[in-house]
């Protein structure tokens, strides 16, 4: 596999896939934040996409692209919301980028697998992503809550065996939500975080309706049926995660991390 990329996801891409999937290219670059972007970073992963599909045109080779499964693009949901719902409007620049970049994708003529990621968690993450963040403040002993919110946490694990399996198939030009399909209450996670390292922070409540995304997994249960790690035990598997990638988040530089 060819791993354009140098952060969190491109580093676990790199340490499954270096030697096989030989005529896939990743692109595992580009805008990773969800708030406060300049323009121009969208304007250069566009720009980076472009140029990526320009040489697997050429080059006959398959484009794996990484877009959101996240509140950026499909918002709050009732019941969950699945890859073909023609009414997602992404409520932020972020997840509005991500969806014009799928229609490039899709679009190009160029073999694809395009896949929609919730909040992917692991070693290797930098100091703006969740868990890092979350870890940060509340070691500050002051966190600010937005009431309501929840987020459905991914182990990297449970993704990269998903893109290994989907590949070793053959899945191509298709767009599948990844993602634990269990949405945790973010006050849930500080519990937990609070719990393991033995402390607490003041939290400090921002007003805002309930932003819970919840996504159908459906469509990639299809070829992976035994898919379903946050439907097993919700709670269990947030215990997982912390239990193995706290540490990760309490130690080193943020961009070692």
């Amino acid at each position: 596999m060819q791993i354009i990329g140098h952060g969190f996801l491109a580093r676990h891409l790199s340490e499954a896939f270096t030697e096989r999937f030989s005529g896939v290219t990743a692109i595992a670059a580009g805008v990773s934040s969800h708030s406060g972007v300049p323009p121009a970073e969208f304007a250069r992963e566009a720009e980076l996409v472009r140029e990526v599909l320009r040489e697997c045109r050429d080059r006959h080779r398959t484009v794996l692209f990484f877009s959101s499964a996240s509140f950026a693009v499909y918002g709050s949901t009732g019941a969950p919301c699945s890859e073909e719902d023609h009414l997602v409007a992404p409520p932020s620049a972020y997840g509005r980028s991500k969806l014009a970049l799928e229609s490039a994708i899709r679009g190009s003529g160029v073999p694809h697998l395009i896949l929609r990621l919730s909040h992917t968690v692991g070693r290797h993450q930098r100091s703006h992503q969740l868990l890092p963040g979350l870890t940060r403040q509340v070691r500050a002993g002051a966190v600010r809550v937005q009431q309501g919110v929840h987020r459905d946490l991914l182990d990297v694990n449970d993704l990269v065996d998903a893109i290994g399996r989907l590949l070793g198939q053959g899945v191509r030009d298709e767009v599948l939500n990844v993602a634990s399909g269990a949405p945790q209450h973010v006050e849930a996670i500080l519990d937990g975080i609070e719990k393991r390292l033995g402390t607490s922070a003041v939290r400090t409540y921002v007003p805002g309706d309930a932003a819970v995304t919840r996504v159908s997994i459906r469509r990639l249960q299809s070829h992976i049926p035994d898919f379903r790690p946050g439907l097993r035990s919700a709670q269990g598997y947030l215990d997982d995660l912390l239990d193995a990638y706290l540490p990760y988040c309490t130690q080193g530089p943020a961009e070692d991390q």
